[in-house]
C-alpha cells in the first residue's frame, strides 16, 4: 500500500480522554492506522493523536486511550 496512513473512526473522537501510559488528558483529535516503519517492510500501527491543555498533540497507542473522569 503506497498511503502512509489513513483516519480510523474511533467512539471518543472530540471528547475528553487520558492516555494510560503517561497519566495526561486532553481531547482525542484523531485516531490513524499509520506506516511507522522506516524500512522496506511496512509495520501498521493505530495511533491516537490527542491535544493536551498546552494545545501540544502527542500519539499514544490506541489501547492506551480511556474516557477522562
Amino acid at each position: 500500500m503506497s498511503d502512509r496512513y489513513e483516519y480510523v473512526p474511533h467512539r471518543l473522537l472530540r471528547r475528553r480522554v487520558r492516555d494510560i501510559a503517561s497519566g495526561v488528558e486532553g481531547e482525542l483529535m484523531a485516531v490513524v492506522n499509520e506506516n511507522v516503519s522506516d524500512a522496506a517492510v511496512e509495520y501498521w500501527m493505530e495511533l491516537a493523536y490527542i491535544r493536551d491543555a498546552s494545545g501540544r498533540e502527542f500519539t499514544t497507542a490506541v489501547a492506551n486511550v480511556e474516557p477522562a473522569c
